[in-house]
């Protein structure tokens, strides 16, 4: 790992979290700890960690113990796409109020879960705890249990108290309340090879671009843990031979739980881009030692490959040499993100994580180039000052960096919760090809520059390096006018904006 380096201007206690890698140089990332008071964090709380891993579960009743804002906030927060039942779609809470806070907000939950059931009939309910109720001490569990018992389905509490630790702490709630499904039910056998593919949320149809290729191979997928996942399958996975584990972050705690619980064992895969497509599918059949879906697998990948070339070469042409930041809550996407760029000829210059464990920046630090900043937790402000410091054309990462990377007049493509196009399997990689391709070129970038100055000599350099792109876009659109509705933009206006 790279020696530490001042790299932005921070807190004196953020610099252990922000490197910049250097040839012959070794340190470790500060990671995998709780946020430092005083720097605001991108990350999320625990309640919402338990949120998105485990709403995806279609047909179940996900019900918020809080506030109605904790619910409304992370209302369908994971984009998933379900092709059968939506009651997951359908945001429900206990609404509790200030006198629920004085007296306690047990019975309101008694009543509250009785009426699902009443009108919806779900398999199961999900009951998840926020901040509130750890403060007022609500006996989640007791009540669960209790309701439990007259309602006659399970109902499952989600200990997932915002402030009790970190996002990954949301994960780990959420695996714990999927394990009291996991083996209530036998497998219907269709394959004498059945896998399950965990950590795949199904985003934008995602899992429809993958699972198909495992199907080809003569593979059963028992279910995709959460995407469009139902509790019927989930209570089935434990007839898997092999699990798949794509986001690292979230599942690996539940696949060494059903490694130690059920004896099966999992591969960490990744189902985007070209190489990382091929190697999970490779992976798969070496598992299972069949030559024939060996050979299965080596025609996939070289028929899907000549396919798609075409597009991805073209679009390679027009990206090649562009240099791009990565943001993501998770490792897993970051690293795998590093070679769909490569394999665009694009280059990384930052990147970062949420949720990194010390592993996961050791590898990270491995794939990426001298020069390139590796950050963990990072906050607004210093994301922007890294953006204009590694002058990036390009950021991947969601929904809370999208106006960030706009105000700064960076190109953006979101990897998140919130996109509406399959970034996974072959055809996935194509759409991510053209997001980049239409982001990194739009017009737009004529007007507000696509690259800021060197914030080292400070903003009034940033400010005329911005004034010296509108310059030179007003002369070239002297004759139709169009500058004269366009916002100026420097960083001080970032900052004043994230603060």
């Amino acid at each position: 790992m790279p020696d530490i380096t001042s790299v932005v201007n921070t807190l004196d206690e953020r610099r252990p979290y922000i490197e910049l890698k250097q040839a012959n140089k070794s340190g470790e990332l500060a990671c995998d700890n709780t946020s430092i008071a005083g720097s605001m964090s991108q990350r999320a709380c625990v309640y919402s960690g338990a949120r998105v891993a485990l709403n995806p579960v279609t047909d179940a009743v996900h019900l918020v113990h809080g506030p109605i804002g904790c619910a409304s906030y992370t209302w369908d927060i994971r984009g998933s796409l379900s092709n059968d039942k939506e009651t997951f779609r359908t945001s429900f809470s206990t609404d509790m109020k200030e006198l629920d806070v004085v007296f306690g907000g047990e019975k309101k939950l008694s009543k509250s879960i009785d009426e699902i059931v009443e009108l919806y009939k779900p398999p199961v309910i999900f009951v998840y705890s926020t901040c509130i109720v750890g403060i007022i001490g609500d006996d989640l569990e007791a009540i669960c249990k209790e309701a439990n018992e007259r309602v006659g389905i399970p109902v499952i509490p989600v200990q997932s108290e915002g402030f009790k630790g970190t996002k990954s702490d949301g994960y780990k709630a959420a695996c714990n309340a999927l394990m009291q499904i996991i083996g209530t039910k036998e497998p219907e056998i269709t394959s004498e090879y059945r896998i399950n593919i965990f950590g795949d949320y199904n985003v934008a149809g995602d899992v429809w671009l993958v699972k198909p290729l495992f199907e080809k191979m003569g593979i059963q997928v028992i279910t995709s843990m959460t995407g469009d996942a139902t509790v019927d399958t989930i209570s089935k996975s434990h007839g898997a031979h092999l699990n798949l584990v794509q986001c690292s972050g979230s599942m690996t705690y539940l696949a060494k739980w059903m490694k130690k619980e059920y004896g099966i064992p999992f591969k960490k895969v990744s189902y985007f881009g070209i190489e990382d497509i091929a190697i999970a599918l490779r992976t798969t059949a070496e598992f299972f030692g069949s030559e024939e879906m060996m050979r299965i697998a080596e025609d996939i990948i070289e028929k899907e490959t000549k396919r798609i070339m075409p597009e991805i070469q073209a679009i390679r042409k027009r990206v090649q040499g562009k240099t791009a930041a990565i943001y993501m809550g998770g490792a897993a996407k970051a690293l795998t993100l590093i070679k769909g760029f490569r394999e665009l000829g694009m280059e990384v210059v930052i990147i970062g994580t949420q949720t990194g464990k010390r592993d996961d920046y050791k590898q990270i630090s491995y794939q990426v180039k001298d020069g390139t900043v590796i950050v963990d937790d990072a906050n607004p402000l210093e994301l922007a000052d890294l953006l204009v410091n590694q002058k990036a054309d390009l950021m991947v990462a969601g929904v809370k960096e999208r106006f960030l990377a706009y105000k700064l007049g960076v190109s953006f493509c979101d990897f998140n919760h919130d996109r509406v196009i399959e970034f996974e399997g072959y055809d996935g990689f194509v759409n991510f090809a053209r997001e980049l391709d239409i982001s990194i070129n739009s017009p737009v970038w004529k007007y507000v520059g696509s690259k800021l100055g060197d914030s080292s000599s400070g903003s009034t350099e940033t400010k005329n390096t911005i004034k010296s792109a509108e310059q030179n876009t007003a002369e070239s659109n002297k004759d139709v006018g169009e500058r004269s509705n366009m916002h100026d933009i420097n960083l001080i206006t970032v900052q004043e904006s994230v603060a």
